[in-house]
C-alpha cells in the first residue's frame, strides 16, 4: 500500500539538504484542486451559470474537438481529415498514491516539504489559468479561483505561496485581477499566458466569427504583450513594478505549425514551453517592455534555461551585423557599380560572353529579384529593429535580457549548464537559471527525487557546488526580492537567513 511516510524514511534528497548551509526555493510546484471545495467557490461568485462554465473550461481544456467529436472519438482518417491536435494525455502523477494526495492537501503537502528537501515552494494550481477560455466568465473565475487558493494555501504561508491567475486580454482586466489579487488576496506572484490569440482583422471582416466559427478557429495570431501589440500594455506592467510582483509563465506552443502532431503528444511537446517562452521573451525585449520598466522581473517555468543563452548569444551576433549602422553594409544604395562593372569586365567574359553590359541593371542581375523585391527600400525609421529595445552597445543586451528574465530549469535538465558556463556565453554572462521541481505533472514521479537529481548534476561534473546553490537559492531569491525586498518576510526563508547570520 503506498502510505504515509514516517520521518525515518528519509530521500535522498533530504540527505543532500542536510549537507547544505543555505535554503532550497522551489519555484514551481504544481498542485490539483479538490473539486467540490472550488466549485464552493465558484458558486458564491456567480452561482450556478459560473459552476457550469468552470466545469465546461476545465473539461475542454486539453479536449481538441472537430465537428463535435474529441481524438479519441475520431477515426484516424477523420483525424487526418481534421487535423486534429494530439493533446497531453495523462499528465498527473496517480500511481504514487502518497504524492497524489500531496498534491491534493495543502496539510500533506507543508508537512512533506522536507521530505523534498525545499525550505520554500511557490503552486502553480494546475487549473490557475483554465479560465482564460472561460469568455465572459473569464474575469469571474479567475477571482474565485484565485481566492480558494489565498485561503486554501494561507495557514502555510511560511513555507508555501499560490500564484495568482491574471487574465491580459486587455491591460484593464490584468490591471483589475493584479490590484485585487495582490491587495484584497494578500498573493504576491503571479502567473499569466505568454500571449492572446486575436482575429486577424482583414479574415475577420471578410468571415465574421459568428457565421464562419471554423475560419475564427484557425485566422487567428498571436499578442505577446510587446512588439507589435494591439494594446499599450506598459499601464499593467507598470502597476506589475509598483506592486512588487513577480511575473511567471508557462507559456507553450503546442499546436502551433511544427508542433501539431495528429499522433504523437510526445512530438509535440518536447521544446514547445521554450519556443513558446521565447516568443513571449522577445516580444518584451523588442517591444522595449525591459528597457521602460528595467525592475520587471520575469520567470519562463519548465521550458529550461539553456534557450535563454542561445537567444542571448544571438540577440548579440545579431546586433553586431545589423544595428543602424552595421545594416548599411547591406543597403544595395552603397554597391559600386563602377567597382562592380569593371570586376565584371575583368573575371566575368564567361558570364557576359556576347550580352552587352548594362551598368544600369547590374546590381539587379547580379543579386537577383529575390533580393530586392520590395516596392521601395526601408525609410530611415524603419532600418534599427533594436530601436524599441533602445540598444546602443551590448551591455544593454546583458542588461535589458540577462537581467530581466529567469528561467525555470527542472531538476534531471542537463542542459542548465549552459547557463553558468560564462566561457560559452558572452560578456562572461550567466544566465538566470532557477530550480523548478515541476512535481505534480508526469516527468516527476516521486516528489523526494528532484533537488537529489539536480545534486547528482554536480557528482557528475556537470555543473559545480556553486552553479547548484545559484540554482536552488541564489538566482531564485534574488528573483522574488529584486521584484518585492519583503518577499519572504514571515517565511522559513527568513527565518533560516536570520539563524544563519547569528551562528
Amino acid at each position: 500500500m503506498n502510505d504515509r511516510l514516517t520521518a525515518a524514511q528519509a530521500s535522498r534528497s533530504t540527505a543532500v539538504k542536510a549537507t547544505l548551509d543555505y535554503p532550497v526555493i522551489d519555484t514551481d510546484v504544481h498542485v490539483n484542486d479538490y473539486t467540490p471545495a472550488l466549485e464552493e467557490y465558484v458558486q458564491q461568485y456567480g452561482g450556478g451559470e459560473l459552476v457550469d462554465a468552470l466545469r465546461k473550461v476545465l473539461g475542454s481544456r486539453f479536449n481538441t474537438r472537430s465537428n463535435g467529436k474529441d481524438w479519441y472519438q475520431q477515426t484516424l482518417a477523420e483525424r487526418r481529415y481534421n487535423r486534429t491536435l494530439r493533446s497531453p494525455w495523462w499528465a498527473r502523477v496517480t500511481r504514487n498514491t502518497l504524492d497524489l494526495a500531496t498534491y491534493t492537501l495543502p496539510a500533506l503537502l507543508a508537512e512533506r516539504l522536507a521530505e523534498q528537501g525545499a525550505d520554500y515552494s511557490v503552486l502553480f494550481p494546475n487549473d490557475v489559468l483554465a479560465p482564460l477560455g472561460a469568455g465572459r466568465h473569464r474575469q469571474a473565475l479567475h477571482r474565485a479561483i484565485n481566492h480558494y487558493h489565498a485561503d486554501q494555501y494561507s495557514k502555510y504561508s511560511d513555507r508555501l505561496t499560490p500564484v495568482a491567475g491574471i487574465p491580459l486580454h486587455t491591460p484593464e482586466e490584468g490591471i483589475e485581477e493584479l490590484e485585487f489579487a495582490v491587495k484584497t488576496l494578500g498573493l504576491k506572484v503571479i502567473n499569466i499566458a505568454g500571449g492572446v490569440k486575436r482575429p486577424i482583422p482583414s479574415v475577420a471582416d471578410k468571415y465574421p466569427a459568428a457565421d464562419h466559427p471554423e475560419v475564427a478557429k484557425y485566422a487567428h495570431y498571436t499578442d505577446f504583450y510587446g512588439i507589435d501589440s494591439e494594446y499599450d500594455y506598459d499601464p499593467f506592467w507598470a502597476k506589475v513594478v509598483e506592486l512588487g510582483v513577480p511575473v511567471t509563465t508557462h507559456y507553450g506552443s503546442q499546436g502551433w505549425t511544427g508542433r501539431h502532431s495528429i499522433s504523437n503528444y510526445m512530438y509535440n511537446h518536447i521544446g514547445h514551453f521554450a519556443d513558446g517562452s521565447q516568443a513571449f521573451a522577445k516580444a518584451l525585449f523588442f517591444g522595449g517592455v525591459t528597457r521602460r520598466f528595467p525592475g520587471l522581473r520575469v520567470a519562463l517555468l519548465e521550458g529550461g534555461a539553456d534557450w535563454g543563452a542561445h537567444v542571448f548569444t544571438h540577440l548579440l551576433d545579431r546586433w553586431d551585423k545589423r544595428n543602424r549602422e552595421a545594416v548599411h553594409n547591406y543597403n544595395p544604395a552603397n554597391a559600386d557599380l563602377e567597382l562592380l562593372e569593371n570586376l565584371f569586365q575583368r573575371y566575368g567574359k564567361d558570364l557576359i560572353k556576347d550580352r552587352t553590359l548594362d551598368k544600369s541593371t547590374l546590381l539587379l542581375d547580379s543579386l537577383g529579384v529575390s533580393a530586392l523585391p520590395h516596392s521601395r527600400d526601408p525609410n530611415e525609421d524603419e532600418i534599427d529593429d533594436f530601436a524599441l529595445a533602445g540598444i546602443e552597445s551590448p551591455e544593454d543586451i546583458k542588461t535589458r535580457w540577462v537581467d530581466s528574465f529567469y528561467f525555470g530549469s527542472e531538476s534531471d535538465d542537463r542542459t542548465v549548464a549552459s547557463a553558468f558556463n560564462a566561457k560559452l556565453n558572452p560578456l562572461n554572462a550567466k544566465i538566470n537559471a532557477i530550480w523548478s521541481s515541476d512535481i505534480g505533472h508526469w516527468d516527476v514521479p516521486d516528489l523526494t527525487e528532484p533537488l537529489a537529481e539536480s545534486w547528482d548534476l554536480v557528482e557528475q561534473g556537470v555543473i559545480t557546488a556553486a552553479d547548484f546553490k545559484a540554482l536552488v537559492f541564489d538566482n531564485p531569491y534574488r528573483f522574488y526580492t529584486e521584484a518585492n525586498p519583503q518577499f519572504f518576510k514571515g517565511t522559513a526563508i527568513e527565518q533560516k537567513l536570520s539563524s544563519s547570520h547569528t551562528k
